[in-house]
């Protein structure tokens, strides 16, 4: 009986950490955002990812690194505020070319309105890194 409610606990316990994560699925052909807390949508957005001739990588990512303001070093300073570095120079960020919103605009990174980039950046910094995940998409 004490094992299984040991078990029990423990199952419960893992659950609910999962449950306060933060899960960003990016569709590159949708070019929309999803984000779900504790496994609840909370945000659909208009993305732009990668224009002709660019990338924006697919796969599963953890965020490697958090910058409120931070401005391009591979393209004349550009301001990326709320930035959520997930894989090298690739980022989540807000963008001044919201009118470019919906389709594929960027040089690679995944650019959202910067409201909802800095909403975004707010629930990863509260969840942490390590308990969000970023999975871009086709």
């Amino acid at each position: 009986m004490m094992k299984w409610l040991v078990t029990a606990v423990l199952f419960c316990a893992g659950q609910m950490a999962a449950a306060q994560a933060v899960d960003v699925r990016v569709d590159i052909s949708e070019q929309r955002m999803i984000v779900k807390r504790w496994g609840e949508t909370v945000a659909s957005w208009p993305v732009s990812t990668a224009r002709r001739g660019k990338v924006t990588p697919t796969g599963t990512y953890a965020p490697q690194v958090m910058r409120k303001r931070h401005y391009s070093s591979l393209y004349n300073n550009a301001p990326m505020p709320w930035s959520i570095f997930y894989s090298g120079n690739y980022a989540i960020h807000g963008t001044n070319a919201i009118s470019k919103l919906g389709r594929p605009a960027s040089a690679g990174c995944v650019r959202l309105h910067p409201d909802n980039a800095q909403r975004l950046y707010g629930w990863v910094q509260n969840a942490g890194m390590r308990n969000t995940r970023i999975r871009v998409v086709h």
